[in-house]
């Protein structure tokens, strides 16, 4: 199967890696181009645009940072709509609110192609292990035809029904996420400030009811003031913010994740 890929972030760059690691074709497209000199590397080709890439691939997959790039990939010149026809499809793996999803979703359809929506649960280290959770909602014949595919970027995959379902569900587990993480910042912080060895907090955490991946493996990291961006912090609350504006739209109030979401304003971007 040959692949396109738009994006090449730190999610990108690593879900690519893993296809042409295991046969697939790939076809890659970034902003900036030298991104993809690493993965011509290992046998990638280069597409100059958006539209080469779909009018050279079958299937074509996009990890962009946020909705104004995602629709930027899509609806500008040399863009994806530009090549986009019966017989072709596009994912967008990035995280968006359901309405931008949906947009996109419109503009392919239009033309003729397939489109779903596959945002991932997982950052840096799921991506580059094949490990990510996809959650998918659309057109079921090409989620079907992307299995192969996903099961090499991902240990599962969800199909979530109609366009918006995945991008709910991204959201709604990015804000958990985010106010965990803020949680056991603070926790830390508590720890060695009472003090406390914060290494025991890490241990008693990992033997109790809230044990989980993410403070295990975090945690370490942190204590040695160790902050490079698995997830930068911007990307981060970009999603908080669609959390709770999905929040306002369903007459949900979330006062945890609010108060998550100004932390992070007042943290310099990383």
């Amino acid at each position: 199967m040959e692949v396109g890929f738009l994006g090449l972030g730190i999610m990108g760059k690593a879900m690519s890696m893993n296809l042409l690691k295991n046969g697939f074709k790939v076809t890659v497209w970034n902003r900036t181009l030298s991104k993809c000199n690493e993965l011509v590397a290992h046998g990638a080709s280069i597409g100059k645009t958006p539209a080469e890439v779909i009018n050279k691939c079958t299937i074509t997959i996009a990890m962009l940072s946020d909705p104004a790039a995602a629709l930027s990939v899509v609806l500008d010149k040399d863009g994806v709509l530009e090549q986009i026809c019966g017989g072709k499809g596009y994912i967008d793996m990035s995280t968006v609110d359901p309405e931008t999803s949906c947009k996109i979703n419109e503009a392919i359809t239009s033309k003729g192609g397939r489109f779903f929506e596959a945002p991932v649960s997982g950052s840096k280290q799921p991506a580059e292990t094949g490990q990510l959770v996809i959650l998918a909602a659309g057109d079921k014949a090409l989620y079907e035809a992307a299995i192969p595919a996903f099961d090499i970027l991902g240990k599962k995959s969800f199909f979530l029904g109609q366009v918006g379902n995945g991008a709910k569900m991204k959201l709604v587990v990015n804000m958990i996420m985010g106010s965990m993480m803020n949680a056991f910042s603070e926790g830390l912080t508590l720890a060695d400030r009472s003090g406390l060895n914060p290494h025991d907090l890490l241990d008693v955490l990992d033997l109790g009811a809230i044990a989980n991946p993410m403070f295990k493996g975090k945690g370490p990291a942190m204590l040695q003031n160790n902050y490079s961006p698995a997830f930068p912090l911007k990307h981060q609350q970009k999603d908080k913010r669609l959390a709770l504006a999905l929040g306002d739209e369903n007459s949900v109030p979330m006062p945890v994740a609010a108060a998550s979401n100004e932390n992070h304003i007042s943290i310099p971007h990383t």
